[in-house]
């Protein structure tokens, strides 16, 4: 799989993982999606890891669990397609 990496910090504005869900467009609505996240700060990210449990979450349903504001710290947001991984957003101590 290829990748892109950049600063999760862009100038004054933090991007978030709700803005590259949003960013995939229609390849993203799609998807299901798996989140593992080894440092919570947010209450919101155990309901994501719950509802990733078994055959995972729907894009809309884990956009609305990624309201603005929200980082993931150390975290990976897997989104699968019929043939398998599809796209991989990771976050690393909300710098990248």
């Amino acid at each position: 799989m290829k990748g892109i990496t950049f600063r999760a910090w862009q100038g004054g504005h933090y991007v978030t993982p709700a803005e590259l869900l949003v960013r995939l467009g229609s390849f993203g609505l799609g998807l299901t999606w798996r989140v593992e996240v080894d440092e919570v700060v947010d209450p919101r990210v155990h309901e994501m890891e719950r509802r990733s449990e078994g055959t995972g979450m729907d894009t809309l349903t884990l956009l609305s669990l990624t309201t603005p504001f929200l980082q993931l710290i150390d975290g990976e947001a897997r989104g699968f397609a019929d043939d398998g991984p599809a796209v991989v957003l990771t976050e690393v101590d909300s710098s990248l």
